[in-house]
């Protein structure tokens, strides 16, 4: 069975981290897959053809707030082309309300919920053993709601949460990262998010769970070592872990190669002094904050102190 991870994105420059992490995390376990990545500014045709002349088996799409639109319309066309085609989809707008999704796309064999490494695996390991026969056999896979073949819509099992330190370091697998030139690099530390703002999505999972720094900072200097422009944290609230985010900053201060700089998201209510004060002496050129209180006059005061410095983006 031939596999293909596909992922829309919004931008060239950008890539998607999570279809990557998805085939690493695969084949480390023996099943191999394939990926591919287009943007938003591709002609849809364009896309169609390039995904019908692979002639794949199964077809995962990584799906945004960006991308669903463009997705929905690629995968019905696939459909029509290839009525045999098991197409998946994944990520946070198709997930949330799974059952709603494939009633509306019956085009769509399943949805994969909340995260995706060992769904997909698992996934991807059924129809590997079991080729046309495995939508008979979805119920062995957790954390996937799937139409079964006479129609019905099934909710399987939640995925149990992955150690972080399991996700694969993508990167070092590239041979001069060459899928990566000229593009954003994405990072990821921890997952989960402490609050529970009703319009984010990430307040679905409030556990907060870390990647030992001992695999960050050898990943950090690996962005060192290879001069990357930029790497953009993807971690939710950066600093929700003070411990964490601290070492962090440490980290890049006192090994600053004067090229790379980092971009993190932070809540800027829970900065202390020692962050900023931290912050400010190393390269981190971009800190995107949120949560910022209207009646406090000290995040006012620091927002004007770090625009003057060019690193907040508001």
């Amino acid at each position: 069975m031939k596999i293909l991870l596909v992922a829309i994105n919004a931008k060239y420059i950008h890539s998607n981290l999570a279809v990557y992490c998805l085939k690493s995390y695969a084949a480390k376990r023996g099943i191999e897959v394939e990926l591919t990545e287009y943007t938003i500014n591709h002609r849809r045709d364009d896309i169609l053809m390039n995904i019908y002349q692979r002639k794949p088996d199964v077809v995962a799409f990584s799906c945004y707030i960006w991308n669903l639109e463009f997705v929905q319309d690629i995968a019905a066309d696939l459909y029509k082309v290839l009525p045999d085609l098991e197409i998946w989809g994944g990520g946070p707008e198709v997930s949330y309300d799974a059952e709603k999704f494939l009633a509306k796309h019956p085009e769509f064999r399943g949805i994969m919920k909340g995260e995706g490494e060992r769904t997909f695996c698992e996934l991807a390991g059924l129809y590997q053993i079991y080729g046309k026969e495995a939508v008979n056999k979805l119920d062995e896979c957790h954390g996937i709601v799937w139409r079964d073949p006479k129609g019905e819509i099934s909710q399987g099992l939640p995925q149990a949460p992955i150690s972080l330190d399991e996700v694969p370091f993508i990167y070092e697998e590239y041979e001069n990262m060459m899928p990566f030139e000229n593009r954003i690099l994405y990072y990821e530390t921890s997952r989960g998010c402490p609050f529970s703002c009703s319009y984010c999505l990430s307040s679905i999972d409030k556990r907060v769970r870390l990647r030992s720094m001992e695999l960050v900072e050898k990943e950090l200097q690996f962005f060192l070592d290879h001069k990357v422009p930029q790497v953009k944290f993807v971690d939710r609230t950066f600093n929700c872990n003070h411990r964490h985010s601290m070492a962090i900053w440490r980290y890049i201060k006192e090994h600053d190669n004067g090229i790379t700089n980092f971009h993190f998201e932070i809540a800027a209510d829970i900065l202390n002094e020692e962050e900023i004060e931290v912050s400010l002496d190393s390269e981190v050129k971009y800190i995107e904050i949120f949560n910022i209180p209207d009646t406090e006059v000290r995040m006012v005061d620091i927002i004007m102190f770090f625009e003057e410095k060019k690193k907040f983006l508001v």
